[in-house]
């Protein structure tokens, strides 16, 4: 429980309150947090999983060509389906997902098993080979969606690109990992405060003791 503790204290260190006007203040406590994410009403953005290395977007203009696009690894693959895993079992609801056009997107959003998966040009990564104007609506697409309230009870799920990412919210996002998440609050007025960065296997670490975390709070 204490190296549990610890890797937790670690990892609050992304987190601004979830409410109140300034960061400054004491993060929430991981119930706290939890417990928010369970009621709704946040934007999780993930970088899409782990792919492999040896591979290139050699068709970047046609994502509907999966052949000629980098694609997950099996551990991108596993570290998917045990994001959805670890999300069911935390008891935090998934309304919606959407993802880019490619496919490596598209696998990361379905492997979580949350049903229908919306695929959009807005978060599809396009680099050189689409227009700063192009790029600039899609970093605003991906604000855009962070800054809506989901509906009633859900979180919404995106799954996009590091250029989306960094383009969108800044170069505090530059070192953002494959799998990564980003959870976001939308304030109902058009804004949203960044919460907290979350590594792909922290998922499942948190999850292995949500039976014991659930029971300790009335969370009905």
């Amino acid at each position: 429980m204490a190296m549990q503790i610890v890797r937790w204290a670690s990892m609050f260190a992304f987190l601004v309150l979830i409410s109140g006007p300034s960061s400054s203040q004491p993060s929430p406590p991981q119930a706290e947090w939890i417990n928010a994410l369970r009621n709704g009403g946040f934007v999780i953005v993930f970088r899409h999983g782990t792919t492999n290395q040896d591979q290139a977007d050699t068709e970047p203009l046609n994502p509907k060509h999966i052949g000629s696009q980098r694609q997950l690894n099996d551990n991108g693959r596993s570290l998917a389906k045990s994001i959805g895993e670890s999300l069911s079992k935390l008891r935090i609801p998934v309304g919606q997902v959407h993802t880019s056009l490619f496919q490596r997107a598209i696998d990361t959003g379905t492997l979580m098993g949350f049903g229908e998966v919306k695929a959009s040009a807005d978060y599809t990564e396009g680099g050189l080979v689409v227009t700063p104007i192009e790029n600039n609506r899609r970093a605003a697409a991906l604000r855009k969606i962070v800054a809506t309230v989901p509906p009633p009870g859900t979180n919404v799920v995106v799954v996009t690109h590091k250029p989306n990412i960094v383009h969108a919210f800044g170069k505090d996002w530059f070192d953002v990992r494959e799998g990564e998440a980003s959870v976001f609050k939308p304030d109902g007025s058009g804004g949203y405060k960044p919460i907290v960065r979350i590594q792909a296997d922290v998922w499942s670490e948190l999850a292995q003791d949500a039976d014991s975390f659930l029971n300790s709070y009335d969370l009905n």
